[in-house]
């Protein structure tokens, strides 16, 4: 599941179609196409660095949210951030092409750690799932089993086996030029011809579809399975204490199934495409205007998937408008004060901090 760029040459090698589909100044597209997706990209960009990492903050800095869900999502939000990083390369290749300038280490490097983002966020958000599912169905053991402790052991865990998971993207991607054209010229970071030629793509493509789909099943199960409970619950016999409990799930509940549908919406076209165009003939020169565009509309889907989240939490969460509000006031308070501090009283000679 790589970041979608780096198969924009997956389906059908790009120097193989030169002759067929002329591109000017080394680019896959067009200027009227060029300007706006990267003007999307950049709001995107700013969108995902400032949410994400106001998202940690407040989970960081207020006690009453540092909740085992909201470990979870502190999780989540620094692999956005992460990917988010790897988005200058990809505005530079989509304007210019080839040659790829920066080596073949940061071609690799770069693919696995998309790899290795996304298939973190796929499990944090499993994981998650589960963990509501035991706190919804099984509340008493839910206690016992889910404590702080125990879920920064099961981050730590996810972390490393979604490192270990995207380790065969390294042997998929790397830099290669066309035989018989001069490697300064022509120079792509691109999934390798023995890759392709050994069926190992198309081993990988299936995994990592795998990896996308059989969670998003469990997901459906797991949240079908919880909507059950508390509709039995509100139509059945209610404690006083049952109803408390889920007065307190139904929000976080509610803020989940979002966030997991806005996950699913912003990577089933990419996993959709990617599986009609490898299994419907790799290399088919009618197709392959189509996937570059396809996979041009997945790459900005993969962004928007890492900056929405902070949006959902603002949107859907009372708590979290709360605390970003005083964060935010919090620092126009600071900067007030600061610029308070360095004016010297012109009546007295002194600074205002002397007053205070």
């Amino acid at each position: 599941m790589a970041q979608p760029v780096a198969y924009l040459s997956q389906i059908g090698n790009y120097t193989d179609y030169e002759e067929d589909f002329p591109i000017t100044n080394t680019s896959l597209f067009d200027l009227q196409v060029l300007i706006p997706v990267t003007i999307i990209c950049i709001i995107l960009f700013i969108l995902g660095i400032t949410g994400n990492f106001m998202t940690i903050l407040i989970f960081k800095r207020h006690k009453d949210m540092r909740t085992t869900v909201n470990m979870y999502l502190s999780s989540m939000a620094l692999s956005d951030i992460f990917i988010f990083l790897g988005l200058p390369a990809d505005l530079y290749r989509i304007w210019k092409y080839k040659p790829y300038i920066f080596g073949d280490f940061l071609c690799k490097f770069f693919c696995y750690m998309s790899e290795t983002y996304t298939y973190c966020t796929i499990l944090h958000i499993t994981t998650l799932s589960v963990e509501r599912y035991l706190a919804v169905c099984f509340p008493l053991r839910a206690r016992i089993i889910i404590t702080k402790g125990r879920v920064k052991g099961i981050i730590i865990f996810l972390w490393l086996f979604a490192l270990l998971s995207a380790i065969p993207t390294l042997f998929l991607f790397g830099v290669e030029h066309r035989a018989g054209s001069s490697p300064e010229e022509t120079m792509e970071c691109k999934f390798m011809e023995h890759s392709a030629h050994t069926g190992l793509l198309k081993i990988m493509i299936c995994v990592s579809t795998i990896y996308f789909f059989l969670p998003m099943f469990c997901l459906a199960l797991l949240y079908g399975l919880i909507c059950r409970k508390l509709w039995m619950t509100r139509h059945g016999m209610r404690k006083p204490t049952t109803s408390t409990r889920e007065k307190y799930h139904k929000p976080t509940i509610k803020m989940l199934a979002v966030v997991v549908m806005a996950f699913v919406l912003c990577w089933l076209p990419f996993h959709i495409g990617r599986i009609l165009f490898a299994w419907t003939g790799i290399g088919q020169h009618m197709l392959y205007q189509v996937s570059q565009y396809l996979n041009l509309v997945s790459m900005l889907l993969f962004y928007l998937s890492a900056s929405i989240n902070p949006v959902l939490y603002n949107i859907m969460s009372q708590k979290y408008r709360s605390a970003m509000c005083k964060i935010l006031y919090h620092s126009q308070a600071l900067q007030a004060r600061n610029v308070t501090k360095s004016e010297p009283n012109s009546t007295e000679g002194t600074d205002v901090i002397s007053s205070m």
